[in-house]
C-alpha cells in the first residue's frame, strides 16, 4: 500500500482467496484492505498512539438515518460522557479533497451535531472546529488531541 503523511505503523494483513485484509483494532476483525481503509486505519493508530484518542470511544462505520436514508460515517469519536465529539470521513490516497468531500461531512453533521470535523486521504488531513453562533467552521492548524478537544 502508498506511504502515507502519517507516522508509520505495522499491521496485521493476511491474504484470502486472493485478497488483502487487515485487521481492523477498533471492530476487532479482518476487513478488505481497500485503499480508503489504508488511510482509515493508519489514521486511527494516529489518533490512538500520537493524540491519545482512547480506541474504546471510537467508533467506525457509524449508522445512521439522515433524511429516511440510511448513511454511515467512517469514523466517530465519543467524549467520555459518550456524546458524539468528532466525525471523521476517509477516501483514498488518490482521491481529491475537495469542496463536495466537506459537503457530505457536513450534511453526515446535521444529524450527528459534532463540534469536530476531520477529512483525509492519507496525504492532506484536515480538522475543522464548528462556529457554534454562525453554523460555519473554523479550519484548525493541527488536529487536537484527545484532551484538546472542547466538550461543552
Amino acid at each position: 500500500m502508498k506511504r502515507l503523511n502519517l507516522p508509520t505503523y505495522s499491521f496485521n494483513i493476511k491474504l484470502i482467496e486472493q485478497r488483502k485484509y487487515i485487521f481492523d483494532f477498533i471492530r476487532k476483525k479482518f476487513v478488505i484492505l481497500t485503499p480508503e481503509e489504508w488511510v482509515r486505519q493508519n489514521f486511527l493508530r494516529y489518533l490512538v498512539e500520537e493524540k491519545k484518542y482512547p480506541a474504546s470511544l471510537i467508533f467506525v462505520e457509524k449508522e445512521f438515518k439522515l433524511n429516511n436514508l440510511s448513511k454511515r460515517s467512517d469514523g466517530v469519536v465519543y467524549d467520555k460522557t459518550g456524546n458524539p465529539v468528532l466525525i471523521m470521513e476517509f477516501k483514498a490516497p488518490e482521491v481529491k479533497i475537495d469542496q463536495k468531500v466537506f459537503d457530505q461531512i457536513a450534511r453526515y453533521n446535521l444529524k450527528l451535531q459534532v463540534k469536530y470535523l476531520i477529512v483525509s486521504n492519507g496525504m492532506g488531513h484536515y480538522c475543522c472546529k464548528m462556529s457554534s453562533n454562525e453554523g460555519n467552521y473554523i479550519f484548525l492548524k493541527e488536529i487536537p488531541s484527545f484532551e484538546q478537544l472542547d466538550t461543552n
